[in-house]
């Protein structure tokens, strides 16, 4: 037989073995997507319920991820580099812009994206919540990356002289705090309002700490010497 074998291309279907080690690990994390966000949960979900939802066999999933905590820990940093984008793409539109607008139009493009999909609320804010100290320490550090970003808006608006200067790292972990209990509170039901209304009173909160309200200046002291009019 003439000529000589080529090496082996790695393609299938027109796909290399990279594309389809990624589309797996997609079809994973949509099917994680839908059942630990909108169906029975992450604590009550099996691998092979996760595979026949992905359309894949527990042999495939284990090539991808080792447990299934390891799913959810990819599905909660991909809702949130979601969400990153978002906001990097508003901030990018509402550059130049007053602080007053540029928090709002930020705060917003980062609602807007978290709450489009309900199983995103429940991803972000409950079912990550207390899985284990890996996931714990994964979470947190997410907090701060975002609390890392509402310091930087707050130096730079003092820096454009729109906000006063102050070390603003504690007001904006509160806030965080109050961003993740008030929509895991509404998403739980316990909050009448609508999420319009949540986000508004977020928006308000954040202004607060970027742009916070000028105390008035102290009453003049009393001239004990002055007669009495």
């Amino acid at each position: 037989m003439g000529g000589r074998l080529g090496a082996p291309s790695g393609r299938y279907a027109g796909k290399s073995a990279e594309e389809r080690k990624a589309e797996r690990r997609r079809r994973f994390l949509d099917a994680a997507l839908e059942l630990f966000g909108g169906g029975p949960g992450y604590r009550s979900t099996t691998v092979a319920a996760l595979s026949e939802a992905a359309g894949l066999s527990t042999r495939q999933f284990y090539e991808e991820f080792r447990t299934l905590e390891d799913v959810l820990a990819a599905l909660h940093l991909q809702v949130n580099d979601w969400a990153e984008t978002a906001v990097l793409a508003a901030a990018a539109e509402a550059a130049g812009a007053p602080i007053a607008e540029r928090a709002a139009a930020i705060f917003r493009a980062y609602a807007a994206d978290v709450t489009r999909d309900p199983r995103r609320i429940r991803i972000t804010f409950v079912e990550i919540i207390g899985v284990s100290p890996r996931l714990e320490e994964q979470r947190l550090a997410r907090r701060a990356r975002w609390v890392d970003l509402i310091c930087a808006e707050a130096e730079a608006a003092v820096a454009r002289g729109e906000a006063p200067p102050r070390d603003h790292r504690l007001a904006a972990t509160g806030f965080i705090g109050s961003v993740n209990g008030l929509l895991h509170d509404w998403n739980a039901g316990w909050v009448e309002a609508t999420l319009d209304e949540v986000v508004d009173e977020l928006v308000r909160q954040l202004l607060a700490i970027l742009h916070p309200p000028v105390p008035p200046d102290p009453p003049a002291a009393l001239d004990p010497s002055a007669p009495v009019p």
